[in-house]
């Protein structure tokens, strides 16, 4: 069993796939073409924005709406160590300084109690990571924003169709980031990427930036980058988002299986559970549990019943190599360091079966009555 079956999404809607492809071919628009601006208005209106614009990748999306914002040398951007690294490293890219603060242990989302206590005069921006499919804390940070003048990009790469307070995520801050990396709720066959804001003159300035710094064409009023949609990813795109609102109550239900799987096995004390907090629509991107003391174990025994699973994340981004400073103290961030040695991410994409997940929590139970029996 995989983490995520790509080929049984794709079976499943692989005529409707193939002939948006096809219409590709047929017109050879090959770049932004006709589907990229279908796909910009119709994730628009289900993202709750004004604007959406497409780019290469999901980590283009970051970098683009930071360096349209003018974050640079000088800047300080507060944000969470636990995650993928192009959020830290899109931040140190433009000059920038990430400042790593700790997280929820509950959400795994950024703290907004550690946002608080670390700004400084020096602090421009704050980008909340919507980790796992849940929403951060948004109501609080964009409060503390408010008070401090703070731009804040939503990196809501796993989270598209999430919300807190009724608020879908990447439509609270300045510019909200999406990725449409494979594995993501909506993935495409390759990568891709979205910025979302609801300003139309920001809007303009991100499309500016992202291609080239030009309009009209061979004119340049700043210096960009290239990062553009292919048509070919849009039209796949444009399919599975159709499709997406069935593909995220499929996830949800899986939640709520596992959580009867693990509770009806009497293996829910075991382990730490994932929680959908008050006010959140979780869309569940990964399924994460926590494994105190014996993860790697338990990782080792899933992968000898060649059951998919992934430990996201196993180095926190302030302890890597590249975001170490000659002649300062390490950080300590207790609750990152704490979940980065327990968190295991299980399969839970929409395809699942009722027996594969009883087969996955069955193995986990097998797993901890081995434990029982070796200490006996």
């Amino acid at each position: 069993m995989q983490l995520i079956d790509l080929q049984a999404q794709y079976r499943r809607i692989k005529d409707e796939v193939d002939a948006g492809i096809h219409r590709v071919l047929d017109h050879g628009k090959y770049v932004m073409g006709p589907e990229v601006e279908t796909l910009e208005q119709r994730l628009a209106d289900y993202a709750g924005v004004e604007h959406c614009i497409a780019l290469a990748s999901g980590t283009d999306a970051l970098l683009v709406a930071m360096m349209a914002l003018d974050i640079g040398p000088g800047d300080e951007v507060i944000t969470t160590p636990f995650t993928f690294i192009a959020t830290g490293e899109m931040i140190g890219l433009l000059g920038a300084t990430p400042v790593f603060v700790d997280i929820d242990p509950v959400s795994f989302n950024i703290s907004p109690a550690a946002i608080r206590d670390a700004i400084t005069p020096a602090t421009r921006a704050i980008i909340p990571v919507h980790l796992f499919g849940q929403c951060a804390e948004m109501p609080e940070i964009m409060a503390i924003a408010r008070q401090h003048e703070l731009l804040v990009i939503e990196d809501a790469a796993q989270s598209l169709g999430a919300s807190v307070a009724g608020e879908p995520a990447g439509s609270w801050g300045d510019i909200g980031c999406i990725s449409f990396y494979p594995t993501k709720n909506l993935g495409g066959f390759g990568d891709g990427g979205m910025m979302v804001t609801q300003d139309h003159l920001r809007a303009e300035n991100l499309r500016l930036y992202a291609t080239h710094g030009m309009k009209p064409r061979y004119e340049h009023h700043v210096v960009g980058i290239n990062s553009r949609l292919d048509s070919i990813q849009a039209a796949a795109l444009n399919v599975k988002l159709k499709h997406l609102p069935e593909a995220t109550r499929l996830r949800q239900q899986n939640a709520d299986n596992y959580q009867e799987l693990f509770e009806h096995a009497g293996i829910d004390q075991q382990v730490v559970l994932p929680t959908s907090g008050e006010s959140m629509e979780h869309v569940w991107n990964q399924f994460t549990i926590r494994v105190p003391g014996q993860r790697d174990a338990l990782a080792k025994h899933l992968g000898e019943k060649q059951i998919g699973h992934a430990i996201y994340y196993p180095i926190p981004l302030h302890q890597q190599a590249c975001f170490q400073v000659e002649g300062e103290s390490p950080l300590s961030l207790p609750e990152t360091e704490k979940a980065c040695k327990e968190v295991l991410s299980l399969p839970i994409f929409p395809e699942l079966i009722d027996d594969e997940l009883q087969q996955v929590v069955g193995s986990i139970g097998d797993f901890f009555a081995q434990q029982q029996r070796s200490a006996a």
